[in-house]
């Protein structure tokens, strides 16, 4: 038994699992700025509004405008539905010495798999002086796809950075000689 450097199996399983290690991972959600919470109390506003502003219609004889302040209550809701349920969609990118994985999901659970070697892998980064960053793409052998799309051209901007530097980090490939 040594207590030396490991034999070469537990070497191999060591630089196996470097080289599965994550050098970059991010996931990118659609931004909403109104919550489970935020949405109850807009919700029970516009509600308390509507049944307030049809009480007089209601008195004088012409209910059925009250109806239409229900109508407008209702379609308020479903468009908030709508907002929340297209709110499901992201993107994972996960970046190894390995492989560059993109996981496209979209707000029906519909997922699209993008893989590459990141030694292969570009990032192509589309730029205008007046908006900033305006478009992501990855590309690989004559493939591309757009990433980040969801972020602002100043999120985008500091999310292509990072990536970049992962993905230069990834083609250095893990330091077998540090072990």
């Amino acid at each position: 038994m040594s207590l030396g450097k490991p034999d070469s199996g537990e070497a191999d399983a060591e630089r196996t699992a470097h080289a599965e290690r994550p050098v970059f991972d991010a996931t990118i959600t659609p931004h909403r700025s109104l919550g489970a919470n935020g949405f109850r109390i807009v919700m029970t506003l516009v509600c308390l509004a509507s049944v307030v502003s049809s009480i007089p219609f209601v008195v004088l004889g012409a209910w059925p405008v009250a109806g239409f302040f229900g109508l407008d209550v209702l379609a308020l809701f479903i468009a908030f539905k709508l907002n929340f349920r297209s709110a499901r969609a992201f993107e994972r990118i996960i970046v190894t010495p390995l492989e560059v994985l993109l996981r496209k999901v979209s707000h029906h659970g519909k997922e699209a798999i993008w893989r590459s070697n990141p030694a292969w892998t570009k990032l192509e980064r589309e730029h205008d002086e007046d908006y900033g960053l305006l478009r992501l793409t990855l590309v690989s052998r004559g493939r591309s796809v757009p990433v980040a799309s969801e972020l602002s051209p100043q999120e985008r901007a500091g999310f292509a950075d990072a990536l970049g530097s992962a993905l230069a980090s990834a083609r250095r490939g893990p330091d077998y000689g540090a072990v």
